[in-house]
C-alpha cells in the first residue's frame, strides 16, 4: 500500500541535509564550508539568471528602473546570498551555539540590506529628478524648490533610515537587546547624557524637514547671511553650504539658521532690480541722462526689460546724487548690469560733459564767483 508524501517545508534545507548525509564522515567544519559555498554559488547563478532575464528594452524605456537595477545589482546578490545561507545553516554540521549565531548574524545582514536598499531607492530617484532640472536653474523658482525638496529629503531619510535599521539589527541579538532595556530602566542619567549629545543632530535634522517643507530658501537663491551675500550651493541634513561671491564657501547649521534673521533675495522670483549711485554737479542735465540711461541698458542683454528709471535721491551741499535702477533676471546678472551701468554713464560724463563732474567751489572774497561774473558779462552785452 503507497504512503503519502508530504514535500519538505523548507526544499533548501532538506537539499542540504541530502548534502550532509551524503558527506558523512567528512569533518564537520569541510562539511558546514562546502554547505556554505554551495549556497553563494547558487545566489550568483540566480543573480546571473534574474539579471539576465530583465528585457533591455524595458529598462531603455523606463529610465528610472534601468538605474535601479544597475544600483541594486551587488544587493540582489547579497540578498540571494543571505536568503541561502540562512537555509543551509540549519542542515550544517555545527552544534546548536554556533547554529544560534550564525543565523542571528544572518538576519542582521538582512536587516541591513534592507536599509541599504531604501537608500539606494531615495538616492536613484533623487539623481533622476535632478538631471531633469534646467540649465538655467536661477530663473526656475519651481526647479529650484524641487531641488531643494529632494536634496533635503533624501539626506534627512538617510539619517532616519541608518538609525533605524541600526537599532533593528542590534535588537536581533537578545543580548544587545536584554541590555538596552537594562541600560533603560537602570540607567536613566546616561540616557538623558546621550539625548543631550544627540539633540544637535536631532534640532538640524529636523530643522532639514522644515526647510524642506517650508522653503525659506532653496538651492541657488541669492542671500545675505551675517553681511555675506552669495548663493545657496548645498543644503545637507546638518547645514547649509553658501556660495559667497569671491567663491569661499560659508557653512551655516540649520538650527542656527532657522533662528537668525537672513535676507533672501530670490524668494518668490529670480528676477532683482539693481540699483546704481552717482554723485554730480548741480549743473549735470538730468534729462540727457535719462534719454542715456535707457540707451545704455537696450544696448546690453543683461537687461531683463522692465524697470529702467533715473531719480535725483539727495541734494547734498556740492554734489546731487542720482540714482538708477534696472531689473536683471537674475542676481549675477543684476550685479553685472549695475557694473555696465556705472561705468558707461561715468564715461558718458567725462566726454560730453565735464564740467557735471563732482568739484568743490571756492569763493575768494572782493572776487565774482566764476559763473556769476559770466552771467554779469553777459548782461553787460545784451545791454549794450
Amino acid at each position: 500500500m503507497a504512503q503519502n508524501t508530504v514535500p519538505p517545508a523548507n526544499p533548501i534545507a532538506h537539499a542540504a541535509g541530502n548534502v550532509t548525509v551524503a558527506l558523512h564522515g567528512w569533518p564537520p567544519a569541510i562539511t558546514t564550508a562546502i554547505l556554505l559555498a554551495g549556497a553563494v554559488v547558487v545566489a550568483a547563478i540566480l543573480h546571473f539568471v534574474l539579471v539576465r532575464i530583465i528585457p533591455k528594452r524595458l529598462l531603455d524605456r523606463r529610465p528610472v528602473l534601468g538605474m535601479l537595477v544597475q544600483r541594486t545589482r551587488r544587493i540582489l546578490f547579497l540578498g540571494l546570498a543571505v536568503i541561502l545561507l540562512a537555509a543551509v545553516v540549519p542542515a550544517a554540521p555545527v552544534n546548536a551555539a554556533a547554529r544560534f549565531v550564525l543565523l542571528h548574524i544572518l538576519s542582521a545582514g538582512f536587516i541591513v540590506l534592507i536599509g541599504w536598499t531604501v537608500m539606494v531607492v531615495v538616492d536613484t530617484l533623487t539623481v533622476y529628478k535632478l538631471s531633469r532640472r534646467p540649465d538655467n536653474i536661477q530663473a526656475d523658482v519651481m526647479a529650484r524648490k524641487h531641488v531643494t525638496q529632494w536634496q533635503v529629503l533624501r539626506r534627512a531619510s538617510h539619517v532616519l533610515t541608518i538609525l533605524i535599521t541600526l537599532a533593528a539589527a542590534l535588537m536581533v541579538f537578545p543580548a544587545v537587546r536584554a541590555y538596552g532595556v537594562s541600560l533603560l530602566a537602570s540607567a536613566g542619567a546616561a540616557g538623558l547624557v546621550v539625548g543631550l549629545a544627540a539633540r544637535p543632530v536631532l534640532s538640524n535634522l529636523i530643522a532639514g524637514i522644515q526647510i524642506a517643507i517650508t522653503q525659506p530658501l532653496r538651492v541657488e537663491d541669492a542671500v545675505v547671511i551675517n553681511g555675506q551675500w552669495g548663493w545657496i550651493e548645498e543644503i545637507t541634513s546638518t547645514y547649509v553650504v553658501v556660495r559667497i561671491w569671491n567663491w569661499q564657501r560659508m557653512i551655516v547649521p540649520l538650527a542656527w539658521l532657522l533662528e537668525q534673521p537672513f535676507q533672501n533675495w530670490t524668494r518668490d522670483s529670480s528676477e532683482l532690480i539693481g540699483t546704481v549711485h552717482w554723485n554730480v554737479d548741480y549743473t549735470v542735465p538730468v534729462d540727457i541722462l535719462r534719454k542715456k540711461l535707457d540707451e545704455i541698458v537696450h544696448s546690453t542683454k543683461l537687461w531683463s526689460g522692465k524697470v529702467v528709471v533715473l531719480q535725483v535721491t539727495h541734494a547734498l551741499v556740492n554734489t546731487i546724487e542720482l540714482r538708477a535702477l534696472v531689473s536683471a533676471r537674475n542676481s549675477g546678472e543684476a550685479w553685472d548690469l549695475r557694473c555696465y551701468v556705472r561705468e558707461q554713464m561715468i564715461a558718458f560724463l567725462q566726454a560730453e560733459y565735464p564740467h557735471a563732474l563732482p568739484k568743490q567751489r571756492l569763493e575768494i572774497e572782493g572776487q565774482p564767483v566764476p559763473d556769476q561774473a559770466s552771467s554779469r558779462s553777459r548782461a553787460d552785452a545784451e545791454m549794450a
